[in-house]
This record gives C-alpha cells, structure tokens and sequence, in this order.
C-alpha cells in the first residue's frame, strides 16, 4: 500500500479489525519512511460491475460516488451515518448478487429511490427530484401528489 503523505509504497500493518458491521477490514498501518500512520479499509468485491447510463456510455461502478450522492440527500436530516453507510453496503450487495456485471443506471436509481424511502421522506423527495430532473416547482407538487396517492409516508 502506498502511503498518502510521501508515496512510499512500502507500508506496514499494524493493526487489523473487522468494522462494526463486518463488511470491511480496518488496516492502521505506518509508513516507515515518514513515519505516518493512516487507516485503510478493505471491502469484498464479488464481481466487477460496470453503469450502463442511459446515453448508452459505460463506466465502472464506483461504490463512493453512490455513498455521495445518498449523503448529499441526507445531508442535514436526522439520519445516522452507520445507518447511511448500511443502506450503500445493501444496495451494492443487491447490484452485485444480481449476477450482472452491466447494471442500467436506471436500476441503482430506484435501488437508492426505494431504500431512501425507507429511511428519510426528505431524502427520498431530495433525491427524486435530481433523479427525476425535475425543472420546476410543479414538479415537485406533481410529486408529492403521486406519493401520497400512493399511500406513502408523506402525509403533510
């Protein structure tokens, strides 16, 4: 591993632990050059999966990008970061049990739609509304409606 602070790439682990919810390794580890210490973590990847978006370009999955854009939905809500960080650990072992390597950005979309509405009505409308593309405030309303037709939890 190379080390962050002087590119080292001869690095020592010092200590190694399960997290909390046993889906990554927690490595300190020391940089005998410079003498830091840094933590890494190490996640199981059952197969590499590639986003099919819906130019028809590919890319490859990238498991931060998804927790950023969950983060910024939730971003000031009451929600706990373990909770977050479980809801990105679900979906990506859902993408990954699919037995697909090609995933259409669509299917992540309603994945994080769905589990966002388990967890934050805000978050679920926050992210719907980037989702969705929504341009005006209409759309917001035409929204809600729908949800609450649907016997949703938004019942303001």
């Amino acid at each position: 591993m190379r080390c962050p602070f002087c590119g080292n790439e001869d690095t020592q682990v010092k200590d190694s632990r399960p997290t909390e919810d046993n889906t990554a390794i927690r490595r300190r580890r020391f940089c005998p050059e410079c003498s830091a210490r840094f933590t890494t973590f190490e996640r199981v990847q059952l197969r590499e999966l590639t986003v099919v978006k819906k130019t028809g370009k590919r890319a490859p999955f990238d498991r931060d990008k998804l927790a950023r854009s969950i983060q910024i939905a939730l971003r000031k809500r009451p929600v706990d970061p373990e909770r977050i960080e479980r809801l990105v650990t679900g979906i990506v072992r859902r993408l990954e049990s699919m037995g697909e390597s090609e995933i259409p950005s669509e299917v992540i979309g309603e994945m994080v739609m769905d589990a966002l509405a388990n967890v934050d009505p805000v978050a679920y409308v926050r992210f719907a509304s980037v989702y969705k593309n929504f341009r005006e405030a209409k759309d917001f309303e035409n929204f809600v409606e729908e949800i609450q037709s649907g016997g949703n939890f938004i019942d303001d």
